[in-house]
């Protein structure tokens, strides 16, 4: 239709959506499918947290709040940055928001003007291309390399400037490759931003679930001119088992903070109010859930290591982090909406294609489910490679 607005006709719908969507219908209707594609975990939101909204509801807390989130969430998230980030920040430069994916696209409404250019390394999260051209912004792909663990490099950060770079996204740890940034890597990118006062919008969704001698970074920890140029995202959804919860939250600098509160005043005005009791409850209720789930994960990325790296015609990088693992599946001769479709409709295998991700020439699987979910939906899936 030629009312609809041409911002969003460049929009594309979200792949791996798509794909979960068609993989629960199958489910529906009966068949087999073994779910590779999700992107949240399969484990329950933990009891003391159900509890806590459900008391909030029980005594009454179901009105509006400010904007940004109540005080007291607020007030918690600050003292998590404090202690998870060494991050400072008053608790009026933290805007709670529905969901993480939320708090993205405020920060890209806060920044990003018409025409604007947004450095985006590939394989990305599916939804930051078209947070960025919904804002009438600019994507700019930088192609990273699976040899550098499917990282953007300061050189080629630098190289995809020009005088319309506005904002940086960084996504560490990754979705969908699991990569995880250094504190040298990231204080080389931050030396490019802070050469143009370049925006970093630092995605760290997953900072919680990090494997082995890894660690993770918040960049704008880094300096106090990196703390000034950067937007640090975050949420409930990974971490705690949240996702239907749509919790996140921003925190930045003052004046972008301001910026973002008034865009949260115009649109949803706040997130759920009794939700955002819950979240305190995650926040300050006991943390071995988050330690248990980790290691359950990095039971099952080995587990999926170990099988991936038993198939020939295909190439994958160790994930440090998230959990997800990009296969790189060229050697297969199919593109991988093709290659997806085949493993789904034949073999009752769900898997996001890498097209989704900017990247055509692989896959990405998911381990946040059962073993047994794992072992048939790999066996099922080294049988198809075979196959090709």
């Amino acid at each position: 239709m030629d009312s609809i607005s041409s911002r969003v006709n460049e929009v594309t719908p979200s792949l791996t959506l798509a794909v979960t969507n068609q993989a629960k219908a199958m489910l529906a209707r009966g068949e087999e499918v073994y779910g590779l594609a999700g992107g949240e975990p399969e484990v329950d939101t933990p009891e003391h947290i159900k509890a806590a909204a459900i008391v909030a509801m029980q005594q009454g807390r179901t009105k509006y709040t400010p904007a940004g989130g109540i005080p007291e969430l607020r007030e918690a998230l600050s003292a998590k940055f404090i202690a998870d980030n060494n991050l400072t920040y008053d608790a009026k430069q933290i805007c709670v928001t529905s969901g993480a994916k939320m708090a993205c696209f405020n920060a890209i409404l806060a920044i990003v003007e018409e025409g604007d250019e947004v450095i985006i390394p590939t394989p990305y999260w599916v939804s930051y291309p078209e947070m960025v051209k919904l804002a009438g912004g600019k994507p700019v792909l930088v192609e990273t390399k699976e040899s550098n663990g499917w990282k953007m490099t300061a050189e080629q950060f630098e190289a995809a400037m020009t005088p319309a770079t506005k904002m940086v996204i960084l996504n560490s740890p990754s979705n969908p490759t699991g990569a995880i940034y250094t504190e040298q890597e990231l204080r080389d990118i931050g030396e490019v931003a802070l050469s143009e006062d370049i925006i970093i919008l630092s995605d760290e969704i997953y900072e919680k679930l990090v494997y082995g001698n890894n660690k993770h970074t918040s960049i704008a920890s880094l300096s106090d001119e990196l703390y000034n140029l950067t937007i640090t995202v975050n949420g409930f959804s990974k971490a705690y088992s949240m996702t239907g919860w749509r919790l996140g939250y921003t925190a930045a600098p003052k004046a972008i903070a301001e910026a973002i509160d008034k865009i949260q005043n115009h649109t949803v005005s706040n997130a759920t109010t009794f939700a955002q009791y819950g979240a305190i409850a995650a926040l300050q209720g006991d943390q071995t859930f988050i330690s248990d789930l980790r290691d359950e994960y990095d039971v099952k990325r080995q587990f999926v290591l170990g099988r991936l790296k038993g198939i020939n015609n295909i190439r994958v990088v160790e994930p440090k982090g998230a959990f997800y693992f990009f296969v790189y599946t060229g050697n297969l001769g199919l593109k991988s909406m093709n290659l997806t479709d085949k493993l789904l409709s034949r073999y009752k295998v769900a898997a996001v294609p890498g097209v989704a991700f900017g990247y055509d020439e692989g896959i990405r699987l998911s381990y946040c489910t059962t073993l047994d979910v794992l072992n048939e939906g790999l066996t099922r899936f080294e049988q198809f490679c075979r196959e090709h």
